[in-house]
């Protein structure tokens, strides 16, 4: 037959049927319908009908020889070799989804691969192939019950390592999904910053002001927002979130993420994406503009100001400034209190002297920083034309770089008579400083000896002496400008391998009381503690470094004190603190720990004498929780009792807190039976924060920062919080009356969605209250407002006609642990009015304490006002400090 003869020239005697009728027509030249339809039927009818000859495939896509028809296909393989080969056919269902195709696998001890025909001849050939084998199966057709089954009659063992592959297969895949699409992100949360000086800035350290988050960014933005709602459980208010980027003035906020059914990876997010965690509008009560148009740009202005007797010599300030690039070039007039008509020049360069400068005509002084080319690092020059000590050439031709100005000034400060207190030294800018000094002791008229034990130091625009400059650099080395102002002092200059620090004593330390010392960069901190203490007469071993911010605050102590000044980055005219208490170890946290009592109803574990009404200082003494103003018997306010600092490892786990918080002697009031009736919780804003839940959970789990406070409450009995539970504090109106029963705590199980729904059949359980005749709402005791939970807030998008779930965690009621939660009874009581008396009269206290902040702020503005056109008032001594410290840093 024409048909046996097509399948025995192909390969193991398999075709596919619509392949067959193919070769069949170029065989003969006809095709099967046009010859052979109208006598045997369809071409897949006559290969059923003569099923001893033809064998279908289950879904009759494939036709393949049977008996002795299939073994001329394998008469011509005979080869020796090592190997073991196999071919599986039809019925293997977990193969191949067309069962019938054969599959030829290598089978070289346990490992087992797939192979082409082709590549058979060309891997086994040659001397070394000792013998290889060819099977078959006994049997093609495989019995029903091992039908969808590819684990039938497998062994034991072979199951048992199929199981483990595939396992280790899985978290090979797991581990590399994680590495493709997830992206690490840095959280900045816009409370723990404040907007000064064009920019935001860290109240307290970067640090403590970022959170890292690792996110998949196959998810969408919605569930982005959720999980950081889920990570900052005292976070209240909407929440929007920013991208911002760092610029040399500080963090700027560019974009919002909008659209929260949007997929990560579709929003312009790269790794490692800086993350603005803010409400939208302000942090800390000021407005910030946001976008790059307004993006802030940290600009050195210089201007000339007259100095020594009768103004006959002129000193060149310079000061960093920040203005918005979409600002006003002369706005710089207002900003530096300078009268309009002065000259404007630019220069695009961070080198001064290097280029020349470009004049900005008076119409264009409308025109904006970035229409001006002004860049970060970009010079602005402030001139006055019409003084002869001006940077103009007598024929009104601008210079062309500052270097006409080549002179120096140099000040007596070594408390010696001469018969000048101050010289002008001729300079250029590669001229060494030890030549100026050696040059301005004798224009001064000073002891020669000088020359072996003085120095020459900076001073800045208030007065103020800074860093020694070494004799060995020149004036471009040492970043010093024509024009400035030196000092020449007593004391040889600090070497190469030197420090010059500035540090003070205490927490309140105004400008120029600082001491100065010099040690060596190789000092370690330890070291340099012991010689400030020498140095400033003080003993003990209870003070630690802190380094000092530009505002003279405290900043962020070393804790290392084994390490070396070089190694902690500390240079020279860096300002340190001395601060009194001694640091915990390395890895270590000293935890100040209170102890909260709230007005919980027949709380067992009270002190021994009352406290209901005690509002004491620290120190082991009581005081309110709740802000002025707040009701004290209305809603779940207590009190905190400070019972001492606790150092711990971060490695202790929550439970390691508990336990040596109980051996304070302040605790030996309270008679705890074991740390398990004991609810841990961080103190913010003077009252429990954020819930700490789990007792063998480590505390750097927990993200607890160095001023981190801890308040622990007492418990009727042991609890077990899960991660899906959230705590409440409910409490009962009374009917008729403007006033709340004692709250008492409730656990509510969101794992099946935090809904208002859910909240309201949980508190109708808890209160034995029909679930429609229950009315709750939430109470937020910073604004003393009441806001009541509605399930009727479903949303239906536009676009899909889907209902929304509400969730009590997002907008506008961001529940959390600790709220506190109104509860009314319909059935007594029908309105919707939730506050109470005390509510009212907090409100009218905030409402007058704003207006008389607006009224003080009209009023200082006026005296302001008065007071500039008399005299110049004094700039704010943190600004001024600012100007002389960061300027470095920018270049």
């Amino acid at each position: 037959m024409i048909l046996k003869a097509i399948l025995l020239q192909e390969e193991s005697n398999l075709i596919p049927v619509d392949q067959l009728g193919q070769k069949l027509l170029k065989k003969i030249g006809i095709s099967w319908n046009k010859k052979y339809r109208k006598q045997y039927g369809p071409l897949r009818k006559f290969l059923q009908l003569h099923s001893q000859i033809f064998l279908l495939s289950s879904d009759e896509s494939t036709v393949r020889l049977l008996k002795d028809y299939s073994l001329q296909a394998e008469s011509d393989f005979q080869r020796n070799d090592q190997q073991v080969f196999k071919t599986l056919t039809s019925k293997s269902p977990g193969l191949n989804d067309r069962p019938s195709c054969p599959h030829w696998f290598d089978i070289n001890d346990s490992k087992v691969q797939p192979i082409k025909e082709k590549a058979i001849e060309q891997q086994f050939q040659g001397k070394e192939s000792a013998y290889m084998l060819f099977y078959r199966k006994s049997q093609l057709q495989r019995p029903p019950e091992a039908r969808a089954n590819p684990r039938y009659k497998v062994p034991c063992h072979l199951l048992n390592e199929m199981d483990a592959a595939n396992i280790e297969l899985q978290i090979k895949r797991a581990e590399c999904d994680s590495t493709n699409n997830n992206f690490e992100l840095h959280l900045h949360l816009g409370p723990h910053y404040r907007f000064f000086n064009g920019a935001l800035h860290p109240v307290v350290s970067q640090t403590e002001s970022v959170w890292d988050l690792t996110f998949d960014k196959r998810k969408t933005l919605g569930d982005l927002r959720q999980s950081i709602f889920q990570l900052l459980e005292f976070w209240e208010g909407d929440m929007v979130l920013s991208v911002a980027k760092f610029v040399p003035a500080g963090l700027h906020i560019y974009q919002t993420l909008d659209g929260d059914d949007l997929m990560l990876c579709e929003v312009d997010i790269a790794d490692g994406e800086d993350i603005f965690v803010w409400n939208g509008v302000e942090v800390g009560g000021i407005q910030i503009p946001t976008g790059g148009d307004c993006e802030p740009l940290l600009l050195n202005v210089l201007s000339l100001t007259p100095s020594g007797e009768g103004g006959e010599c002129q000193q060149l300030i310079e000061s960093p400034r920040v203005f918005p690039s979409n600002a006003q070039l002369g706005t710089v007039f207002s900003a530096l209190a300078i009268p309009e008509g002065v000259v404007v020049l630019i220069s695009n360069t961070e080198s001064i002297g290097e280029e020349s400068w470009t004049t900005v005509p008076k119409e264009d002084l409308k025109k904006t920083f970035r229409e001006q080319g002004l860049r970060n690092g970009s010079s602005i020059l402030i001139q006055d034309s019409s003084s002869d000590n001006s940077l103009l050439t007598k024929q009104g031709k601008w210079i062309t770089g500052v270097n006409d100005t080549d002179w120096l000034q140099v000040k007596n400060l070594c408390q010696l008579e001469s018969e000048e207190e101050q010289v002008k030294v001729s300079a250029t800018v590669n001229t060494v400083v030890f030549d100026i000094r050696i040059k301005a002791i004798k224009e001064l008229k000073l002891m020669k000896e000088l020359a072996e034990n003085s120095c020459l130091r900076p001073i800045d625009r208030n007065g103020k002496l800074l860093c020694p400059v070494l004799d060995s650099y020149t004036l471009k080395e040492a970043g010093l400008k024509m024009g400035s102002s030196l000092g020449l002092c007593p004391g040889k200059a600090p070497t190469s391998s030197q420090l010059f620090l500035f540090f003070a004593v205490g927490s309140d330390v105004q400008p120029g009381t600082e001491m100065e010392i010099i040690v060596e960069e190789t000092t370690s901190v330890r070291d340099c503690l012991k010689v400030m203490l020498e140095k400033s007469g003080l003993s003990g071993d209870t003070w630690h470094l802190r380094k000092m911010d530009w505002c003279y605050e405290a900043g962020e102590p070393l804790c290392e004190e084994d390490a070396t000044l070089k190694e902690l980055m500390i240079s020279s005219g860096d300002a340190l603190l001395l601060t009194e208490g001694k640091l915990p170890p390395l890895g270590f946290l000293k935890v100040p720990v209170w102890w909260y009592q709230p007005r919980i109803p027949s709380h067992p574990w009270k002190s021994r004498q009352d406290q209901a009404s005690c509002t004491f200082s620290q120190g082991g003494d009581w005081r309110a929780a709740s802000t002025q103003g707040a009701p004290s018997d209305g809603h779940a306010e207590g009190s905190l009792l400070f019972l001492g600092d606790v150092d711990i490892s971060e490695d202790a786990a929550l439970v390691e807190l508990k336990s040596q918080a109980m051996t304070l002697p302040s605790f030996s009031e309270f008679c705890i039976p074991s740390p398990a009736f004991l609810r841990a919780w961080t103190v913010d804003s003077k009252r429990p924060g954020r819930l700490l839940r789990f007792h063998h959970q480590q505390l750097k789990e927990y993200k607890l920062g160095r001023r981190t406070e801890i308040c622990l409450e007492p418990l009727q009995k042991e609890e077990n919080l899960g991660p899906q539970d959230m705590l409440l504090r409910t409490q009962m109106r009374l009917p008729g009356k403007r006033a709340y029963t004692l709250p008492m705590d409730m656990v509510w199980d969101t794992a099946r969605g935090s809904t208002a729904g859910s909240l309201r059949q949980r508190v109708a359980d808890f209160y034995s209250l029909p679930v429609e005749k229950t009315e709750i709402a939430k109470y937020f005791p910073e604004k003393f407002e009441w806001l009541p939970v509605s399930s009727w807030n479903q949303q239906i998008t536009k676009r899909k006609k889907k209902k929304k779930q509400d969730n009590l965690q997002g907008a506008p009621y961001y529940l959390k642990d600790g709220d506190t939660i109104g509860v009314k009874n319909l059935l007594v009581e029908d309105d919707d009015d939730f506050s109470t008396v005390r509510d009212d009269i907090a409100r009218e206290k905030q409402k007058q304490l704003a207006l008389g902040k607006k009224s003080q702020e009209a009023l200082h503005v006026q005296s302001s006002d008065v007071a500039s056109g008399a005299e110049t008032p004094a700039r704010p001594r943190g600004p001024e400090a600012s100007l002389s410290i960061h300027v470095g840093s920018f270049r």
